[in-house]
């Protein structure tokens, strides 16, 4: 039983992996991969109702994440449908391309940390299309801002799935995984910026013509949204410290709060026009079929953790590697290749929370790792196949131009937190 269920998890994985070369959405072999392997724990079980009732209890914390996710890409999508973001992208005039590139990292870094790095990815690869002419500045400039966003995304419990995946399942705490990643983080991202800042020799004029304010909307309305969506996100840890309710329930109030205010703002307009403003309207946009993937995979990832092949494999990496932190370093290296999602979900059904509390070094080094990892290849993370679409960057060229600066940052960044670890403890 156990066999085929590696088996089926395995295939699903490489699936999974080479969705772009065999043309199937990541989303409908997570799903099937996912019910398969419960199906073959099931069909097996001595006793099938112990199954359901494990299912059962997988279901309720997976259910949380999906959520989360489900609220946090809603008022997302209001806050954009409204114009917000330029609020913050049109304070961008300068014609400098250095000062741009760090403008537009250092931006890119904290933003991401607010709402996730995909949406921010998307956001200020968007601009920078408006700033830039095509050219191979823009793509270096692009490949930046997949390092700033993942690098971003690493040291918020808003900014990445997986440090969020690890927030909710208590593995890390809002302030201590923002006190003890924000530097390392930080450095993950300055020392790319460094290296291009000294490389970086653009040819010519790359800059386009003077951004045109396009918004049809009243500045009010606009800044309203903006600053009710930022503050739903931002009050979902005091949320979460005041009630101790689960985080996923300060979201939903908080896209509660925001669809309110979307609604009050357009009352007196028309149907049409105030269609386009809904939230209804959001909920149609959000990116679905990552909310169901994140399902399947988590649900593949609880059927391997309930039949005890979870903490087989962390036994087998402790004895193989012995070293706690160098298993963490290399989960973050493979994130790069692999989904970081189904990586931190096994990391979290390997090990318990008895053995590791709540902000201990592993979770903290794993919230490290997988969330900057994925920067090393432009497949690795969410941010960087958003981007890989939008630019029409290639796998190679990536590869070639991004790749060794991501490492370069990678590796800095770790080294930092394991400096600053060993001297604060």
């Amino acid at each position: 039983m156990t066999t085929l269920m590696i088996l089926i998890f395995v295939i699903g994985y490489l699936a999974i992996t080479l969705e772009h070369n065999i043309h199937i959405n990541k989303t409908a072999t997570a799903l099937l991969t996912g019910v398969l392997c419960w199906a073959v724990y099931a069909l097996n079980a001595s006793d099938v109702h112990i199954v359901s009732e494990q299912l059962s209890h997988h279901l309720g914390d997976i259910a949380e994440i999906v959520f989360f996710l489900l609220g946090a890409m809603t008022i997302v999508e209001l806050v954009d449908a409204h114009d917000g973001f330029a609020i913050i992208t049109q304070k961008i005039k300068t014609q400098d391309i250095k000062t741009l590139m760090w403008l537009v990292a250092i931006l890119t870094f904290f933003m991401s940390a607010v709402l996730d790095n995909l949406t921010t990815a998307i956001v200020m690869v968007s601009l920078l299309r408006k700033i830039l002419v095509s050219s191979e500045t823009r793509k270096i400039m692009v490949g930046l801002v997949v390092i700033a966003a993942n690098a971003g995304g690493a040291w918020s419990p808003l900014g990445d799935v997986t440090t969020t995946m690890l927030w909710i399942g208590k593995q890390v705490s809002a302030m201590g995984v923002i006190s003890q990643l924000l530097i390392p983080s930080m450095v993950s991202l300055i020392v790319p910026l460094l290296y291009l800042h000294f490389t970086l020799k653009p040819k010519g004029n790359v800059f386009s013509a003077k951004l045109e304010n396009t918004m049809a909307l009243p500045n009010a309305e606009r800044n309203l949204m903006f600053a009710v969506g930022l503050g739903a996100l931002l009050f979902v840890p005091i949320f979460k410290t005041v009630t101790h309710l689960p985080p996923y329930m300060g979201m939903l109030m908080g896209l509660g709060a925001v669809w309110l205010v979307s609604e009050l703002i357009h009352k007196d307009k028309d149907e049409e026009t105030k269609s386009k403003y809904s939230a209804v309207h959001a909920l149609r946009k959000i990116d679905t079929p990552s909310i169901l993937f994140f399902l399947g995979i988590l649900v593949a990832i609880a059927a391997l953790e309930s039949t005890e092949q979870l903490h087989h494999f962390a036994e087998w990496m402790n004895q193989t590697l012995g070293n706690q932190d160098l298993i963490v370093f290399v989960i973050g290296i493979a994130s790069s290749v692999i989904d970081n999602v189904p990586l931190v979900a096994a990391s979290m059904g390997m090990y318990d929370l008895q053995a590791f509390p709540t902000d201990s070094k592993l979770w903290e080094f794993m919230a490290y790792c997988a969330g900057t990892g994925g920067s090393m290849l432009i497949i690795g993370s969410a941010a960087g196949v958003a981007v890989m679409g939008m630019e029409k960057i290639d796998f190679m060229w990536y590869f070639k131009k991004i790749s060794f600066v991501a490492l370069l940052g990678y590796v800095a960044g770790a080294l930092v937190y394991l400096s600053l670890y060993s001297f604060t403890h």
